[in-house]
């Protein structure tokens, strides 16, 4: 077997039958599997699993393990030559397995592989590559001197800048949202390190694939939505754990006196809490207008009923060369894109096409009755049921 695709989920039950919607379309041609692991959710994601994807491997925890021996359980069951962990607010391209595949074979020291993620805007995450957090690099985030001074080697190490969105190339980081490397290698490294519950643990595993002298690529060949956030609430809990873990991987990886370690605990601590602030529900405005790209008409008639506004209509399967910046679509219009006829690939494509122009997007997953997506990488999606 080529590939096994490990998802770990915990009450993103609309999320993941998204994610794992646009997993099965990209496994078509690859000998594979999907291994979906529950953290005892407290919504019908497990039930949504035994009955829309009953031959998806389906392993469910009796409480919440976290997110590294989740995903050791999940792998320790793989079967693949691969092995992708890839989060369950994400949606992956038709063909992004296959190009990764493609790209990770013409690699001879390969360690783990991270593609380029956008929001649920089209945005860019910089997190998709990064370096490691020494103690400088982490002062330079701090500080924002890697903003100020992007163009300087010394001082753009944390976003991994001497690469741009757009450029394949090594970097140190990867993030857990998508990572994809030879379960051998995995299980030679030990996995994520069970100690950690969450937060460092994609740092700790990367930082250990480049202490077996192996490297990490970031490929920007294929384009991955990752809604974020989706599965934790920005509460004290998240503040505690996200200090704890930083903590441990300074601990476990660099030696470190007392004055950097007390203002490595202040900036921690200062990160939790904006990370904590921009968790914060937002009022959320409205959308002026509505757009549906689909081949049925009479789904557009039903979403007008459910918003109570005129859906404006284009035929996808007649006019699907058309020109999308030909249209006057308005700031504040939302796109509602119809995955029974809008391919995941086109949906990932139209989100990167139109960010920054004030477009809200909103996908249809295939034979769902529900409307999802996000607005912000800061606040949680959205789910809107149409019956």
């Amino acid at each position: 077997m080529q590939l096994s695709v490990i998802i770990l989920n915990y009450n993103v039950r609309y999320f993941l039958e998204l994610c794992v919607l646009s997993v099965e379309s990209a496994l078509k041609n690859i000998d594979s599997e999907i291994i979906v692991i529950d953290n005892n959710s407290s919504d019908d994601s497990c039930e949504m699993m035994r009955n829309r994807f009953p031959n998806i491997k389906l392993i469910q925890n009796d409480q919440n393990i976290g997110f590294p021996k989740g995903n050791n359980i999940g792998v320790a069951q793989a079967k693949g030559e691969y092995i992708c962990i890839l989060n369950p607010d994400t949606v992956v391209a038709e063909d992004t397995f296959e190009k990764v595949l493609a790209f990770a074979k013409k690699q001879s020291n390969l360690g783990i592989i991270g593609v380029k993620l956008i929001d649920g805007t089209g945005n860019f995450l910089p997190e998709s590559k990064r370096g490691v957090p020494t103690p400088w690099v982490a002062f330079t985030k701090i500080t924002s001197l890697y903003k100020i001074f992007s163009r300087s080697v010394f001082l753009n190490k944390y976003y991994a800048q001497h690469l741009t969105e757009n450029q394949t190339g090594k970097v140190d980081i990867l993030v857990g949202a998508f990572m994809f490397l030879e379960r051998e290698l995995y299980n030679e490294v030990g996995g994520f390190d069970e100690d950690c519950f969450m937060y460092s643990d994609d740092i700790d595993l990367s930082y250990r694939v480049l202490q077996k002298g192996k490297s990490n690529y970031y490929f920007h060949e294929t384009t991955v939505i990752h809604y974020k956030g989706e599965s934790t609430v920005k509460d004290g809990t998240y503040m505690k754990r996200f200090q704890e873990a930083m903590e441990y991987f300074y601990r476990k990886h660099f030696q470190a006196s007392f004055l950097f370690s007390a203002f490595m605990k202040i900036g921690i601590v200062f990160f939790s809490l904006i990370k904590r602030i921009q968790g914060r529900e937002k009022i959320k405005s409205m959308p002026k207008n509505y757009l549906l790209l689909s081949s049925s008409a009479v789904l557009a008639k039903i979403i007008a009923f459910v918003v109570q506004k005129k859906v404006d209509f284009l035929d996808w399967k007649t006019e699907k060369e058309v020109n999308l910046s030909l249209i006057s679509i308005g700031k504040g219009t939302q796109i509602i894109l119809d995955n029974e006829f809008v391919s995941f690939k086109e949906c990932i494509n139209i989100h990167e096409n139109y960010r920054n122009k004030g477009i809200i997007f909103r996908i249809i997953p295939k034979k769902t009755n529900f409307i999802i997506g996000s607005d912000s990488s800061d606040d949680r999606g959205e789910v809107v049921k149409m019956k």
